[in-house]
């Protein structure tokens, strides 16, 4: 039996975690997210009853309110602890993700309130998520924090396919990895591991009322990832990228080296 804390369930890979950990009744899984009713009708229409299941009020904009989840996390596995914390909450902003990132120069006020809301809930959000968690954390058995990130983080890939487009984002997950990194100097004598894994390109419906302008962005985007990897045949299934990665993450230990490491659903650097 394993207990699970995995945050933003709601929708596209959150829920498709909770769906698969779920699966093993012995696993107990706390699932996050900002809409709590919402998300216990999604999991009661989709999922049927599960016991091992329960839906927290968590938003990562709002320190008190991941207090309180902490606590009810806390109240719900007892002197079990956390084994994996699973930091899959993010935000994707729409404002940078199609045009190269010049075409950024002339939105100021936008950027500026799109950086500030992208760097809270994808950075900031996520230091105070690990330094209230924790605590549980320690006294579970695996002691396992996993960040997910996304490949258009590591610069390698950026400079050698160009990629121009989603600056903010990238930027947020880059930083997210340092905090992974800087959690992982802290604590790593201690036995938990943190790392950063990326889920691949997922598909999760993100683009379904993008604009053919911006499609057009997002498919040169696409193309580039193709001369990157010639056997990339398009955008993983959610249920694909949630057994790679926790494949991942069942392998990784601080043994083999993997504390503060940001790695793909692959286990390597090959993003894709």
């Amino acid at each position: 039996m394993a207990v699970y804390v995995v945050t933003g369930v709601s929708k596209g890979i959150g829920f498709e975690f909770l769906r698969q950990l779920s699966e093993d009744k012995d696993n107990l899984v706390i699932g996050l997210v900002r809409n709590k009713a919402a998300t216990e009708k999604k999991v009661a229409a989709e999922l049927g009853d599960r016991p091992n299941v329960h839906i927290l009020h968590g938003d990562l904009t709002n320190y008190a309110s991941l207090k309180e989840a902490t606590a009810e996390t806390a109240k719900i596995v007892g002197d079990r602890g956390v084994d994996y914390l699973v930091a899959n909450a993010g935000l994707v902003p729409e404002f940078d993700a199609y045009g190269p990132v010049s075409a950024l120069a002339d939105k100021i006020e936008e950027v500026d309130a799109g950086a500030a809301e992208t760097f809270q809930t994808n950075v900031t959000g996520q230091l105070h998520l690990f330094n209230l968690f924790v605590p549980l954390v320690k006294k579970g058995k695996a002691k396992k924090v996993i960040a997910i990130s996304s490949g258009v983080a590591d610069i390698d890939l950026v400079n050698q396919c160009e990629i121009d487009v989603g600056p903010i984002y990238a930027a947020s997950k880059a930083a997210l990895n340092i905090i992974v990194a800087k959690f992982n100097a802290q604590y790593k004598k201690e036995g938990i591991l943190f790392v950063s894994i990326s889920p691949g390109l997922v598909e999760v419906g993100r683009y379904a009322n993008a604009t053919p302008e911006q499609m057009n962005g997002m498919m040169g985007f696409v193309g580039k990832l193709a001369s990157y990897a010639p056997h990339f045949k398009g955008p993983i299934t959610p249920e694909e990228s949630v057994k790679a990665v926790r494949s991942v993450w069942e392998k990784a230990s601080i043994e083999e080296g993997y504390g503060g490491a940001f790695i793909s659903h692959l286990g390597n650097k090959q993003w894709v």
